[in-house]
């Protein structure tokens, strides 16, 4: 017992007030301190194929298509900063999780033509979010960013049908698309998806909706199988974090919140938030497009393309369920072939929670006084349905985005990678045997030193087991020992890694060479 003790209070000084004062400025704003930085001195990891997820066998570096990781590199944020109007973030774009595999079709038998590989993206956020009542409509690309680092695509892959050829626009094909019938990438993309709802754009690895592994790793009600490496749906009635924020400032939740989000109610009821979108299948009151075929548009759609909602025979989508070039064109496959639920008489707040942008205001346990905030849209299983995490516009004004620097830095509350402050996790005597096991950054070696009285410190020459980014000191204790023994770690060495997130590329043992992906302006301040 004295020894347990006293390793915890003589651990070195400086490594403890560094994670109390982490700790204080990251509290206070919920744009700076909801970033998921657990696993920050974790290289990034992915399955290449389906041979190496059934053995558990992730690569570090790895080379397909537009992706390419000649070193390992650090996963998701590395780093966050603030000014008075701005928060900062810096990211790889690659999860914490195991990534991948790929594919493309259904039989898992041909892969997806790229990998992810790090983006080394400085993103910024607006501290106050700002309502304007015309909304601006989201585009492709990064709208942005969940908090594990990787970045947020809308609801859509861009695509359309064209009706003059009969056939959707693709990769694959000669067809424009109208603009009228727009793809929804769930429907569209989803074979495409790993395990954790994520593909990649160039390099560009990014979701499109619900994110189970990110949630999975906060506590959100969903469980993981590490030998199917499949994630589930367990509601655990506690409120959803936050799992991202969008370029407008607000904050997207997972799927549950409180069932009243008046602030005066103490009723704490959580549940599953409730899209205001269903399917146009004649249920509610709804036209019905397997009777009526895809001639029309909804309200919602109307207003968005600035059509009427009886459309040109040039204009029409597919017949439901057409079979065109061996694909069937499902109810789903398009954002037209939903309805908004307030435009059928159903009452928001009552019948449904989200409005028409996938957003409410209400209380959460980050905004007690409440916040405009999104959702993400699951069904009961945890299936991603529409409008997934943000609608076809932002809600705020999308004023944040990819920058090259930073403006008026007023401080820099965590450094990740290389920079992670080392943590003691757990000291254990079981048997005469000690172990200690510390959080430290993966690549390190690390030397262990001890000493009777603090002053004189030598060598242990004991060996550390390491494990990603934990290691492990485990010392035989004889009964003749001394009654209390100090630790601490040091780290002698870093094995070469990619840094460009940071403007650089480090050498083992911290040489610095070119920066083949860095910020046009010169590296930031952390």
């Amino acid at each position: 017992m004295i020894l347990r003790i006293c390793a915890k209070l003589f651990r070195p000084v400086g490594s403890i007030m560094l994670m109390v004062l982490l700790c204080f400025k990251m509290g206070a704003d919920p744009l700076v301190s909801s970033w998921y930085t657990e696993k920050s001195g974790v290289y990034a990891r992915l399955y290449e194929n389906l041979s190496d997820l059934e053995a558990q066998r992730a690569s570090t570096t790895w080379s397909r298509g537009q992706g390419t990781q000649t070193l390992p590199v650090y996963a998701g944020v590395q780093g966050i900063a603030h000014s008075a109007a701005w928060v900062y973030i810096k990211t790889s774009g690659l999860g914490t999780h195991v990534m991948g595999p790929w594919f493309l079709n259904d039989g898992k038998t041909q892969d997806f033509p790229n990998f992810p590989s790090n983006t080394a993206t400085l993103y910024r956020f607006p501290r106050t979010p700002t309502i304007p009542q015309n909304k601006t409509d989201t585009s492709a690309g990064v709208i942005g960013y969940f908090v594990d680092g990787i970045s947020m695509f809308d609801s859509t892959d861009t695509f359309s049908y064209d009706t003059s050829q009969a056939v959707d626009q693709n990769p694959g094909n000669t067809a424009n698309g109208d603009e009228v019938w727009n793809r929804d990438a769930f429907i569209n993309e989803g074979v495409t998806f790993d395990n954790a709802n994520a593909h990649q754009a160039g390099n560009m690895h990014h979701y499109h909706a619900n994110p189970p592994a990110l949630r999975h790793a906060l506590g959100d009600s969903v469980d993981f199988d590490v030998e199917t490496n499949r994630y589930t749906e367990h509601f655990n009635g506690q409120h959803s974090p936050i799992i991202g924020w969008v370029s407008d400032g607000l904050p997207i939740y997972g799927p549950y919140g409180y069932d009243n989000p008046d602030t005066a109610s103490n009723d704490m009821e959580v549940r599953r938030m409730i899209t205001g979108y269903q399917l146009r299948d004649g249920s509610r009151g709804s036209d019905d497009l397997t009777k009526t075929g895809r001639t029309s548009l909804p309200q919602w759609c109307q207003q968005l393309q600035g059509r009427a909602s009886a459309l040109a025979t040039s204009q029409y989508g597919p017949d439901v369920d057409a079979l065109i070039q061996g694909e069937t064109y499902i109810l789903g496959r398009y954002f037209e072939d939903y309805t908004y639920k307030g435009d059928l008489d159903l009452v928001l707040g009552t019948d449904f929670d989200l409005n028409a942008h996938n957003v409410r205001f209400g209380r959460t346990p980050e905004f007690p006084e409440g916040t405009w905030a999104y959702f993400t849209c699951i069904l009961e299983d945890g299936t991603p349905t529409f409008p997934y995490n943000i609608a076809t516009q932002f809600y705020g004004n999308p004023v944040g985005g990819s920058v090259a620097s930073m403006e008026d830095v007023a401080a820099v509350v965590f450094k990740g990678g290389p920079e992670k402050p080392d943590r003691l996790d757990q000291i254990e005597v079981d048997n005469d045997m000690l172990t200690i096991s510390w959080s430290l950054v993966e690549g390190g070696t690390y030397r262990v030193d001890t000493s009777d009285d603090l002053e004189i410190w030598n060598p242990s020459g004991l060996p550390l087991t390491s494990s990603k980014d934990t290691s492990m000191l485990e010392e035989a204790l004889e009964q003749t020992a001394l009654s209390k023994r100090f630790y601490r770690v040091e780290r002698t060495s870093l094995d070469a890694y990619d840094d460009s997130e940071f403007g650089e590329t480090v050498v083992g043992g911290g040489g610095e060479g070119p920066p083949p992906n860095g910020p046009p302006n010169g590296r930031p301040p952390f």
